[in-house]
């Protein structure tokens, strides 16, 4: 059973249509990080970005280093298009990738982490093996069919996140618009759809077509009879998500995906007459059969349990924010905080607590980011502490917060008698320092 599932070969035009659309848009998403100031503001401008914590080492380029980097991610994506050494091109992209990816977290984006994930599968799949200058040099290379695993793999990964978006926003302040309407709120600007956007009808539109798109996009995909109606809603949904919400390729790539869910007989049709169509569904045992699996089942484990850490760790995600990032909780909510730093000379015993102003280490995106969330916090006090013993001096950190989520009432969020240098970081339980509150 499980052999006739996995290995049974189909033909591969959806996978080599989808390599020329997943290049193409890799290669936009670098290129235009270049033309759209991302590089410029995220990358170059800030004294030092906040990494993800345990990735100190991962560190912006000096100069104009971090444009050369992405040029360089912007012909790899071009060389994944093209089918140009694409093995290694995926891999030099999937590298590259990830290290800006985990550089910094000030423009963190559940998007680019689906990307990760996608081009660590891509590096994997054979996705070179046909219509690609690799088979034009090396004929040898040639397939016209590839193992059903290769669909499988990406169907259960999207479903997997498209889930998870749907659940995460089964909670008070989306069902009862209060998010959706202050998303909208900040668009009312954009010209002819801002004021239709500010109606309540819209509020609720985008509230309940959220959740039961991303909890029913897959299943209506997978069958036949709404396959043709789920795909013009993809359309409509992934073109308004553009437009409104400017998240780059992803929209795009949603609706590259869908090439795995249509008839292979149809993919081929569109996209690829003049390949010789394979439809004799042999069932061939590749030499990997035996790490296949259980490499399967480790990833997929994975993806399930990241998004559910945060249900064992006290207090509301939405609040702590521990366990947010890797979990698919898409523009769910809104966080606004009041935020001071303050140093205390620990060598002094006469020492007061002096006041941090921010402007002086952090842009105005960083800034955003490290007056509500805890570990930017941590992170911050962490690098005025070394910035500090540069000049001989051993400091105290202390935060004074007041946060505030989806529009409600300030309130104390951290610990303001606990010295942030002298605390660790924990990913999988609880910031002690971090307050709770019960409801």
């Amino acid at each position: 059973m499980i052999n006739r599932w996995l290995f049974t070969h189909v033909d591969n035009s959806s996978l080599i249509i989808f390599r020329v659309f997943f290049g193409f848009l890799i290669a936009a998403e670098a290129i235009g990080a270049i033309f759209t100031g991302w590089v410029r503001r995220t990358l170059v401008e800030p004294q030092f970005t906040f990494n993800f914590i345990g990735f100190d080492f991962l560190q912006p380029l000096p100069g104009n280093g971090m444009y050369f980097y992405f040029a360089i991610m912007g012909i790899l994506g071009l060389l994944v298009m093209v089918g140009f050494k694409y093995r290694w091109s995926m891999i030099g992209y999937t590298i590259m990738w990830a290290g800006a990816y985990f550089m910094q977290k000030s423009s963190y984006n559940n998007h680019y982490y689906l990307l990760f994930l996608l081009c660590i599968l891509m590096s994997i799949l054979p996705a070179g093996n046909y219509f690609s200058l690799d088979v034009k040099r090396n004929p040898a290379l040639k397939k016209i069919s590839m193992p059903r695993w290769c669909v499988i793999v990406i169907i259960i990964q999207l479903w997997i996140v498209y889930t998870y978006a749907s659940v995460a926003k089964l909670y008070p302040d989306w069902l009862d618009f209060s998010v959706p309407k202050n998303l909208m709120a900040a668009r009312a600007y954009y010209p002819i759809i801002g004021d239709l956007l500010q109606n309540h009808w819209a509020h609720v539109t985008v509230a309940y077509f959220g959740i039961l798109f991303d909890l029913l996009i897959v299943p209506l995909l997978l069958w036949k009879r709404t396959r043709s109606a789920a795909f013009y809603f993809s359309i409509f949904f992934h073109i308004f998500n553009s437009i409104i919400f400017q998240i780059g390729i992803f929209p795009y790539l949603s609706l590259a995906f869908t090439v795995f869910f249509f008839s292979k007989e149809r993919i081929h049709k569109l996209f690829m007459k003049k390949k010789e169509f394979y439809h004799q569904n042999e069932i061939v045992l590749p030499s990997y059969k035996k790490i296949l699996v259980p490499i399967a089942i480790i990833w997929f484990s994975i993806q399930i349990a990241l998004p559910i850490r945060h249900w064992f760790i006290p207090g509301d995600v939405l609040w702590t924010e521990e366990g947010h990032r890797l979990s698919w909780r898409m523009m769910l909510r809104g966080r606004s905080g009041i935020t001071n730093f303050y140093i205390v000379d620990k060598n002094d015993p006469d020492a007061k607590q002096k006041p941090i102003n921010k402007k002086d280490y952090l842009t105005k995106k960083q800034i955003r980011s490290v007056t509500t969330k805890p570990d930017f916090m941590w992170q911050f006090a962490q690098h005025l502490k070394s910035e500090h013993a540069k000049q001989g001096k051993d400091i105290a950190v202390y935060v004074k917060s007041r946060v505030s989520v989806n529009g409600k009432k300030y309130r104390d969020f951290i610990d303001s008698k606990v010295d942030l240098t002298s605390v660790p970081w924990y990913y999988f339980k609880t910031n002690p320092w971090v307050i709770k509150y019960i409801e």
